[in-house]
């Protein structure tokens, strides 16, 4: 037989059911006319055994028709379940949706917080330091006069756990050949870690670094990148207070796991070579330091190119660990190749170029180089003048306009706007040329630029004393124009760049 649909079942059961009670009233009849003899009762005997059956089996059909009558009742009930189920995975759809683009809007909201709070660290670490020039301000002349500073000033730590700038093309091609890019979470992590350091808030950075740390060694695993992109970011913290052992110990952690999921030559490899030199080098340990460096330098020459931006920033490192083991020929083979490569590839006018020029030249000067070091100091302010205030021929036609009206600036070719450039590179340059007049006698011209330097970066400045650098600069400028055979820009002036921390 072929199988049968429900329904056909159910019709199938009422017609038998119809049947059954006809027969049923049949045999009901016959009982009743069967007579008390003895054959009849045999006949009324199976007349009655028929008519139980017949019962059972009428029972058994309306037992059929009302249990089918029940699975309608429950299909129907499924049917409505159904729809109940479809509509509430489309509301969780939509909820999914909403939730998504919520996570998107509060994660840039979260990256725009953090980028304010820099800007705000920023400003407040600007008017510290103005803070700073007002208490300078006050010191006596007789401890001026002992005091012989030279500044150098650096590019940016090389610490790519601790910038997360956008990877630079270049290297951001190499990470993805390699298979591994910071993520973004990382990065938004770090911002609010650095936020919570700025502002001294190491009970709740520390914390934050550590439950991370052991999520992602729980989700990942020890030996994975993003767990040594979050020992650097640990390690800087610790560093941040000065808890040098314990930040050594997360670096040379990252430092293994790096190589060994990512290579022995990957930049993530020598960002964290660089910041353990640069721990290192503040803790005094230079020879130690000096290694680490010099093997960052190699990976970032392989990778990058021997003309990157990036092996200056590690040259530059490289440089200030050998000038405080007084190595300095290597030093100004370093600083040399860095002010080439930031010149050719990033221009003239560039923060780095200056900062490297005043660093090769306080290491002239550091040597007894007086006057290399005095030329060099004259071309960052030149290149200064010449940004802030146009070039030095329109400054000379300016001039004589001026020395036709006899007025008492006009002969010194713009040095009295030196101290009016807002700049901390222009403000270490002076310091440092004071130095070198300094160590050279000339006190009266040291105290001029020392006091110029410490006014730079207010609003303005007494005439007498714009003049009295005008003086010096100009007058100093004329008689090395003569006698010296090293190169120098002509044009007396600054640039506007951005102090940069020593690394």
């Amino acid at each position: 037989m072929t199988q049968m649909t429900q329904d056909e079942i159910v019709s199938n059961t009422k017609t038998v059911l119809q049947g059954l009670e006809a027969l049923r009233v049949e045999h009901m009849s016959i009982l009743g006319g069967l007579s008390e003899g003895q054959s009849d009762l045999d006949k009324a005997d199976i007349v009655q055994k028929n008519i139980e059956n017949i019962e059972l089996g009428l029972g058994e059909a309306q037992v059929i028709v009302v249990l089918a009558s029940h699975l309608q009742n429950i299909e129907a009930e499924k049917q409505k379940l159904r729809t109940q189920v479809r509509r509430l995975c489309q509301e969780n759809a939509w909820l999914r949706d909403e939730l998504a683009n919520t996570q998107q809007k509060l994660q840039a909201s979260e990256q725009m917080v953090a980028q304010l709070e820099e800007e705000k660290k920023h400003l407040e670490f600007m008017a510290s330091v103005r803070k700073y020039d007002d208490v300078q301000e006050g010191d006596n002349v007789e401890e001026k006069s002992r005091s012989d500073p030279v500044v150098e000033l650096f590019p940016e730590d090389e610490q790519e756990d601790r910038n997360m700038s956008p990877t630079p093309p270049s290297q951001f091609a190499n990470q993805a050949n390699a298979g591994y890019e910071i993520p973004a979470r990382l990065r938004t992590l770090h911002n609010l870690v650095i936020q919570y350091a700025s502002q001294g808030r190491y009970e709740v950075a520390v914390p934050l670094c550590k439950q991370a740390l052991e999520d992602l060694e729980k989700t990942s695993g020890h030996d994975h990148p993003d767990v040594a992109t979050m020992l650097n970011i640990l390690a800087l913290v610790y560093r941040d207070q000065n808890k040098y052992k314990e930040a050594a110990n997360l670096l040379n952690d990252a430092l293994t796991i790096r190589e060994k999921t990512l290579g022995h030559n990957h930049p993530a490899v020598a960002a964290t070579l660089n910041n353990l030199a640069v721990l290192y080098g503040k803790r005094g340990k230079y020879k130690e330091a000096e290694p680490l460096c010099k093997r960052a330098l190699e990976i970032r020459e392989k990778v990058l190119g021997k003309d990157h931006p990036d092996v200056a920033k590690q040259l530059n490192n490289l440089a200030l660990l050998c000038q405080n083991q007084n190595k300095y020929e290597e030093v100004e083979l370093y600083y040399q190749r860095a002010l080439k490569i930031y010149e050719n590839k990033l221009g003239p006018d560039d923060p780095n170029v200056a900062k490297t020029t005043n660093n090769l030249a306080s290491c002239y000067l550091k040597e007894g180089k007086y006057k290399e070091a005095e030329v060099l100091y004259k071309q960052v302010l030149t290149r200064a003048h010449e940004r802030e205030f146009g070039t030095v021929a329109e400054e000379r036609e300016e001039n004589k306009l001026r020395n036709r009206e006899n007025t008492p600036y006009g002969e010194y070719g713009g040095w009295h706007k030196a101290a009016k450039v807002d700049s901390p590179t222009v403000t270490t340059t002076l310091k440092n040329l004071g130095a070198l007049y300094r160590r050279q006698g000339k006190y009266e011209a040291a105290e001029t630029l020392e006091d110029c330097a410490m006014r730079s970066k207010r609003e303005s400045l007494d005439l007498v004393k714009q003049v009295k650098v005008a003086q010096i600069l100009g007058s100093e400028d004329k008689r090395h124009s003569r006698n010296l055979s090293v190169p120098s820009n002509n044009g007396d002036s600054f640039i506007e760049t951005s102090k940069a921390n020593p690394s």
